[in-house]
């Protein structure tokens, strides 16, 4: 089952529910976001819950995303109550090259290692315990809020002062916290957790400023369980030409860590369980461009897609303009 949302071309928002290739309006449900909600104070599944409320008029989703009428597939009233973050250093590599990073990181020196090289180590030592207590926590970002969404369809803003703006093919969990504080997994949706990697690379510790940047997810929620060995394409256009195109590779099979740990460590921290919230947490990426040496440009078009989890998700890259001397923040005493 893959759920989305959809404006109409009045500008209201519709969910949708698929099965196969077929779409259609869900009734009774406001939006993605007030039917998990209910599922969550009920103890119902979503999948039972659409089986109950029933389908609406059939939808053409390509093209409601050819018009650019796809909204994020899930959203909060309050866009400050949507959390954007994600975890990194969590992906073994491409299968062909998994054991000989795994051999090479295993028999480094300690004291020749990376602190990166280190936390991944750390991962493929503990990131998924067998006694199903908590592994080993994992490196963690802050991304920003829903203001930072942008819509399958929509351009992903760089700010002006970047160095780079470039994507990252990843799965997220999307979910939301119940009346009582308990998360409660709506599902999983393909992302673009877009970064600044030449900021990254100057040092580490920038890696916080890297992330403050938009990101987008969907079309779709694939609901349900996450397949083990998720496989995908990354590609990149420009001016309508192919100048990137990648596998990527996601799933419990080819992570360090499950994706349980990965949620025990988001979680574990109360300010991220608070009732009402919408969190997308990103799970890392063993893909991107920026590694096999392309420099984004903007009108570049960000394409990931990957069978189970429906439409592609396609986002442009824009630049932002520097704000003008009175938009600077200025600091008065009071």
């Amino acid at each position: 089952m893959l759920l989305s949302q959809i404006r109409t071309p009045a500008g209201d928002l519709k969910v949708i529910a698929r099965e196969g290739t077929e779409a259609f309006e869900l009734r009774g449900a406001e939006s993605v976001y007030a039917l998990a909600l209910d599922c969550a104070r009920d103890g119902e599944k979503i999948a039972d819950r659409i089986g109950r409320l029933g389908f609406g008029p059939a939808v053409d989703l390509a093209k409601a995303y050819e018009e650019g009428r796809l909204a994020p597939p899930i959203l909060h009233p309050d866009p400050a109550h949507l959390h954007l973050t994600g975890t990194g250093l969590t992906h073994l590599g491409s299968a062909s090259t998994r054991d000989a990073m795994h051999q090479k990181t295993m028999k480094a020196d300690e004291a020749t290692l990376t602190d990166s090289m280190r936390m991944f180590r750390m991962g493929v030592e503990g990131g998924k315990p067998a006694n199903g207590k908590p592994g080993v926590q994992p490196e963690w970002f802050y991304k920003g809020n829903g203001t930072m969404v942008a819509a399958p369809g929509a351009s992903l803003a760089s700010p002006a002062f970047a160095d780079d703006g470039g994507e990252e093919p990843e799965i997220a969990g999307i979910y939301v916290i119940g009346d009582d504080g308990t998360p409660f997994r709506v599902g999983f949706a393909l992302a673009n957790e877009f970064s600044d990697h030449v900021m990254e690379r100057v040092n580490y510790l920038y890696l916080a400023h890297s992330k403050l940047r938009p990101a987008s997810f969907g079309p779709e929620i694939l609901v349900g369980d996450l397949p083990h060995d998720v496989r995908g394409t990354s590609r990149i256009r420009r001016g309508g030409e192919t100048i990137f195109e990648k596998p990527f590779l996601s799933g419990e099979t080819n992570m360090s860590h499950t994706i349980a740990n990965l949620e025990h460590h988001h979680f574990k921290y109360g300010v991220f369980r608070q009732p009402g919230d919408v969190h997308v947490h990103m799970f890392g990426t063993a893909t991107l461009s920026f590694a096999d040496g392309v420099r984004t440009e903007p009108g570049d078009v960000f394409e990931i897609e990957s069978a189970p989890f429906g439409m592609p998700l396609r986002n442009g890259y824009t630049v932002t303009a520097l704000p003008a001397r009175d938009d600077v923040v200025r600091v008065n005493a009071l």
